[in-house]
């Protein structure tokens, strides 16, 4: 299952910088993640300094 980025999030933008297909965008208050296009990898949450990127 794809990630999801958690409340926790503080648009930090370390998760998209770090996504290698491009899946993290900015979105309203926080980043979120086109689960048809992440591939699971993880690296977003490895990055993140809050653990806001989930595996769903």
């Amino acid at each position: 299952m794809a990630y999801v980025i958690s409340d926790e999030c503080i648009a930090c933008g370390a998760c998209a910088a770090e996504c290698p297909v491009n899946a993290i965008s900015e979105g309203d208050g926080k980043y979120v993640i086109d689960a048809a296009t992440c591939t699971e990898c993880g690296s977003c949450a490895n990055i993140c300094p809050v653990g806001a990127p989930k595996a769903e």
